[in-house]
């Protein structure tokens, strides 16, 4: 089987870990599990900050419907009431996946 030899200023160079201007299948291999590495990283990154706003969203639902109260706007509380059941299933179901998944990655391989 042929080298995988580099030309001059190619985009492939940064693979070319010991510089010897061949890219062998160790140094693919690597750089294909770097990204996969930091794709994974990136997925649990946008997990955990939609997590975090959907218990954030808990946090402040109420909040909304006491402010229509003291504001005098009946109308909006009344529909903010009458949806909360929804919402809380919803996010709920939200935040047990997350933290459900974190459980059963977070167990050791057998």
């Amino acid at each position: 089987m042929a080298q995988k030899k580099l030309q001059k200023e190619s985009e492939y160079a940064h693979l070319d870990l010991d510089g010897d201007g061949i890219v062998t299948d160790e140094e693919l291999d690597l750089d294909e599990r770097m990204m996969r590495l930091e794709n994974e990283d990136k997925k649990a990154d946008a997990q955990r900050t939609m997590a975090w706003y959907a218990l954030g969203g808990m946090l402040l639902y109420p909040v909304c419907v006491v402010l229509a109260v003291v504001f005098n706007i009946e109308v909006a509380a009344k529909i903010l009431g009458d949806m909360a059941g929804v919402y809380f299933i919803a996010v709920a179901g939200i935040v047990a996946a997350f933290f459900g998944a974190q459980a059963i990655a977070s167990k050791p391989k057998k």
